[in-house]
């Protein structure tokens, strides 16, 4: 599918399978969460773009490369949360940015109760974090409020995605590319992918 790139990292698909074991308790889950967000964020930002600069080594000028926007990550809480650490140990220079989404549970709609973003977000590459893509409702909504404050340069970045969650996300902003470790079957009756790995807030925090 355009726009969907599927990590198949051993090491990824190692934690993952991991991840979903209903064995792995809270300070487990928390750890393999960041160690395979570590692995799928290399993968996610290996397409960035960077221009050619030149630096003085301790010897003589060398050619080099930066990158040619300023990162911000963004995670969906709570779950996001989980990510953002470990990506932060690759990009610390990153700016951060939070949205705060709640599915409604009868309609299964995304309902902000929380944005904090950086200025100018058009500046930037921006990174959308949560492990979890089901519904794609509270992907959209995220895509179409970092849009409304100028993003041009979005990514998304997850761990499990549902088939549901992707066509949404294509049907409203098919250039946005959406990275995943794991393509799952399907949402049941209330929105939760399966086989996925149950709720991630409840699993990372041991509610």
């Amino acid at each position: 599918m355009k726009n969907l790139t599927v990590i198949a990292h051993p090491l990824v698909q190692h934690n993952l399978a991991r991840l979903r074991d209903q064995r792995t308790q809270p300070p487990e889950f928390r750890r393999l969460l960041g160690e395979i967000s570590s692995l799928v964020i290399y993968e996610a930002t290996r397409s960035l773009a960077v221009k050619k600069i030149s630096v003085q080594t301790p010897l003589a000028p060398a050619a080099g490369f930066q990158l040619e926007r300023e990162v911000a990550l963004v995670p969906i809480l709570r779950a996001g949360l989980g990510m953002l650490d470990a990506i932060l140990q690759l990009i610390p220079h990153a700016r951060v940015g939070f949205i705060g989404l709640k599915r409604e549970e009868t309609t299964l709609r995304a309902m902000f109760y929380h944005q904090s973003l950086p200025q100018n977000l058009g500046r930037f590459e921006v990174i959308l974090i949560d492990p979890m893509l089901a519904t794609g409702g509270s992907t959209v909504a995220a895509i179409d409020l970092l849009r409304a404050q100028g993003a041009k340069h979005i990514r998304v970045v997850n761990l499990v995605a549902a088939p549901e969650g992707i066509r949404n996300v294509r049907k409203y902003h098919p250039r946005v590319p959406i990275f995943t470790a794991a393509v799952d079957k399907k949402l049941n009756e209330r929105g939760y992918i399966l086989p996925g790995l149950g709720d991630a807030g409840d699993r990372l925090f041991g509610t």
